[in-house]
């Protein structure tokens, strides 16, 4: 995971953790978890379709950020 552009996007938007977290409807713990791939946690697939709705990203974006 490209975490340093996922944070990036979040500056850009006004986002902090928290805010995207409550965006996603999990706890801003499980986001940090997430973001920072610690204890095997993991995006889902339907978090990541609300981050590419949240900040209009394409398909390359979200395998840049995701996938790669």
């Amino acid at each position: 995971m490209n975490t340093a552009k996922l944070k990036s996007i979040m500056v850009l938007h006004g986002d902090t953790g928290a805010i995207l977290a409550k965006a996603l409807g999990i706890t801003p713990q499980s986001f940090s978890l997430k973001l920072n791939e610690k204890n095997g946690a993991e995006f889902t697939q339907n978090e990541i379709t609300k981050i590419k709705e949240r900040y209009s990203l394409s398909p390359e974006d979200i395998d840049t950020i995701f996938f790669i």
